[in-house]
């Protein structure tokens, strides 16, 4: 398996989505604390959208790195990682 192109940004990645747990876990305490509704709302936004930054972060790496190297590899392999960079990229779209 080829290497992940966040691999040197690893220990980054995994204290942003540290930090998301920890604010989806907080989101679930208010909701046992029976908090108010638009302020739970907002707590699942912010967590949504720090989850869009890390994953723009990823993408913007397996593009950099992995798209990068399949097309200067050329082949069966270019037309894969594009058709995969293309299909995350409509995921993120209409998440």
């Amino acid at each position: 398996m080829a290497t992940p192109g966040y691999v040197e940004e690893k220990g980054a990645v995994l204290r942003r989505l540290g930090r998301i747990e920890g604010q989806v876990r907080g989101i679930s305490r208010m909701v046992e604390e029976d908090r108010y509704c638009i302020d739970v709302l907002a707590q699942i936004s912010a967590a949504t959208r720090a989850l869009q930054a890390v994953a723009l972060e990823l993408l913007d790496e397996h593009l950099a790195h992995c798209v990068v190297n399949a097309v200067r590899e050329g082949g069966d392999e270019q037309s894969e990682k594009l058709r995969e960079a293309s299909e995350a990229i409509a995921r993120l779209v209409r998440s």
